[in-house]
């Protein structure tokens, strides 16, 4: 076996990451559990805490079931927000390593009941801990040592890598890198760019630099952005680092004048505090099935290569990119074939009379 790869439950060698990334490789990596596990009731917006792994674990892998069937590669342990901040916020502290520790196991049993030829790559997960503070030396040792203690209950799970995501701090996702690095696991380093760009005023090339140079497997951008926002980022960002870069944006319609979905403002709508559909009004905004796999071609040309799907992102999603990279994942067995729609269909056994109606429907 190479470095970096592992046998499987079935005891053949699973490729690690770097092994599929290299010579050009694609991953594709499913993200988006918080907005559709709350989308399913399975979860409370507002502190989004995954609690849903220790309360509903039959959800959770459903849905890993679901995001590997439409072609993800990573089966990615929901701790998004499982951190000791998060639960001390709801006065749940005392359920951190239960839940961490079960998050990890579901997603392994999803990679190992996977039926693809290659087992899926299992990742541990670390992200934005909301205390983050440029300058105070005091709470940068208070986030370090909480990605510490979730990077050994991954590392000890005995996952393929750790993905460290949605950082607006450069300092932040730098401390979430060394932390993963420590462990011997590859690292891929995700942030999220906000209006004004990372809140630390570093500028995003320059980071991404950086966390290249640190260590980083992969480093790219996740969440706040859609596709028409994220891109032209990938544009000034994929020609200055080496390493595979990382596009899983939110499928939303971000546009120039509101570039992430926060920014997203719904005036028509009733009820909406502040005209601001985030987090919990977006539905008018979310991107078709179509605008997700152009975003994957476009991104794909551009030369990223680790792609995939952030909040809101659902399996029809990442399968429409999975399939508009070459692919056929399993759910692509019920791919739509709208030629044997009765109305818009062109299957000749269908009805003309119902073919000739379609300009009244």
């Amino acid at each position: 076996m190479r470095e970096g790869d592992r046998m499987s439950e079935r005891g053949t060698a699973v490729r690690g990451l770097r092994d599929r990334l290299a010579g050009g490789g694609t991953v594709i990596c499913a993200e988006g559990y918080l907005f559709e596990l709350e989308r399913r009731g399975y979860l409370q917006a507002g502190a989004y805490v995954p609690e849903v792994v220790l309360d509903h674990p039959e959800a959770v892998a459903q849905l890993h079931r679901e995001f590997v069937r439409a072609g993800s590669d990573i089966v990615e342990a929901f701790t998004y927000y499982g951190h000791r901040e998060k639960l001390r916020l709801i006065g749940k502290e005392d359920r951190l390593e239960a839940l961490q520790r079960n998050a990890l196991a579901l997603a392994k049993q999803a990679a190992a009941d996977a039926p693809a030829v290659e087992r899926p790559l299992v990742a541990g997960n670390i992200s934005n801990t909301t205390i983050y503070a440029p300058g105070d030396a005091a709470v940068a040792r208070e986030v370090r040592a909480m990605f510490d203690e979730q990077v050994a209950w991954a590392a000890e799970a005995g996952v393929d890598l750790v993905i460290a995501e949605t950082f607006s701090y450069h300092g932040e996702a730098l401390l979430a890198l060394e932390s993963i690095l420590e462990s011997g696991l590859p690292a891929v380093v995700t942030l999220a760019v906000h209006l004004e760009g990372l809140r630390d005023e570093m500028p995003l090339t320059e980071s991404m630099r950086r966390l290249e140079q640190a260590g980083a497997a992969v480093v790219g951008m996740n969440c706040a952005r859609g596709p028409a926002t994220m891109l032209p980022l990938l544009r000034e960002v994929r020609p200055a680092v080496s390493c595979p870069v990382a596009a899983l944006p939110v499928p939303y319609r971000t546009t120039p004048n509101s570039p992430t979905f926060q920014s997203l403002r719904d005036p028509g709508a009733e009820g909406l505090p502040g005209e601001r559909p985030f987090p919990l009004a977006l539905d008018p905004f979310t991107c078709n099935r179509f605008e997700m796999a152009a975003f994957a071609r476009d991104a794909h040309a551009l030369g990223v290569r680790y792609l995939g799907v952030c909040c809101g992102g659902a399996p029809h999603h990442v399968r429409a990119m999975a399939e508009a990279l070459g692919r056929r994942p399993e759910a692509s067995r019920y791919s739509p074939d709208m030629s044997k729609h009765y109305a818009f269909g062109t299957d000749p056994r269908l009805k003309q009379h119902n073919r000739a109606y379609t300009s009244k429907l």
